[in-house]
């Protein structure tokens, strides 16, 4: 198998020390053939991301590992962008001339709240509906290629008012899938959920995978959603395995934001 891992953070991204020469020496000698960075980034100075992000040292950095494991790694230029259908004008401005390999959208902030403060005080149905709204904006209106850790609320939420019951909100799940779909966006299959012993589950779940490929998705990706280095690549095995178990035959790989399938063996 083709081993990805097309979500990762280095100290480009305001939460993580990992330094990208040696997320990319663990990748390698882990046997993964393409890793993508995809550094958190948001133009809105009320986002913890906000004002981190040096773009001249990030594809520097990039640069520079590409130069070293030419023979060993592929290395793609990607960015995690934060609520991306929000100051959009704001955003083009300040993504002019970066070329990216690939573009994440994500919501961590709701109402300019992290999701941690946003749930509090909130029914369980509230704070996922509320979630989940917000994520059917992004993919209206957001310039991107996937979207990231599909339901990032449970992790959040999970410690006080439970993970959420698939059937309860799969109307509104199936027509973000369905937005997506219609626009050209995918989603990923994000391992990070699996380091939790009160989650234990990948984000999406299953259900929500089976539900994207029954709904004609086909773009998937995966991710370890990692900020360290010796954690690159983790839990890969078991997103191909949730990968197939959902009907799917293929993962993809992106370059210059085109998307290219890659057979699941």
């Amino acid at each position: 198998m083709y081993m990805i891992d097309y979500h990762h953070h280095t100290d480009n991204s305001f939460d993580s020390r990992a330094r990208m020469e040696d997320v990319c020496q663990h990748a390698a000698w882990k046997g993964i053939k393409e890793i993508c960075f995809t550094e958190h980034y948001s133009v809105n100075p009320l986002a913890p991301t906000y004002g981190h992000m040096d773009f001249n040292r990030y594809f520097g950095h990039i640069n520079d590992c590409r130069e070293k494991y030419q023979n060993s790694l592929i290395i793609k230029a990607g960015i995690e962008l934060c609520e991306p259908h929000l100051m959009k004008d704001e955003y083009n401005e300040a993504l002019l001339n970066k070329e990216f390999d690939f573009v994440l959208g994500s919501v961590h902030n709701v109402d300019n709240q992290k999701l941690r403060i946003y749930l509090k005080d909130k029914s369980a149905y509230d704070a996922y509906s509320g979630y989940f709204n917000e994520l059917y904006q992004l993919v209206s209106h957001a310039d991107i290629d996937i979207l990231a850790h599909f339901d990032l609320m449970k992790r959040y939420a999970v410690k006080t008012i439970g993970n959420y019951p698939f059937t309860s909100f799969k109307d509104l799940i199936a027509a973000i899938l369905e937005k997506g779909i219609e626009r050209g966006i995918g989603i990923e299959i994000n391992t990070s959920g699996l380091n939790s012993r009160l989650l234990g589950e990948t984000l999406p779940s299953l259900e929500v995978l089976k539900l994207y490929k029954d709904l004609g998705g086909e773009l998937l990706t995966i991710g370890s959603d990692s900020h360290r280095a010796n954690t690159v690549g983790s839990y890969m095995d078991d997103a191909i395995l949730l990968a197939k178990q959902a009907g799917f035959t293929h993962l993809y790989i992106y370059d210059k934001r085109k998307p290219t399938a890659i057979e699941i063996n």
